[in-house]
């Protein structure tokens, strides 16, 4: 089974200060990637990456989640998920 990682998740994952952070579900999203059970979307990764303002972190945050590829999105995937 694969499981689409939201931003928020990777914005927590990636986070410098770890104040107020659920440890837990960082945890899980360890245990995922271990398991090879990551998914991602264009428009997560470019959320992920569009906020992240200094030059040299956004390189090393792509570098990192480009070991995911992405979940290629059809029309009905769109359709599916408004019903």
């Amino acid at each position: 089974m694969k499981v689409l990682v939201d931003t928020p998740i990777w914005s927590l994952a990636f986070r410098k200060k770890k104040d107020n952070v659920n440890f837990k579900t960082i945890e899980n999203l360890v245990k995922l990637i271990h398991s090879g059970s990551i998914s991602i979307i264009g428009p997560i990764r470019q959320e992920v990456l569009s906020g992240i303002s200094d030059r040299h972190k956004f390189i090393d945050i792509k570098e990192k989640m480009s070991v995911f590829s992405d979940y290629d999105l059809q029309s009905s995937d769109f359709e599916f998920a408004a019903e």
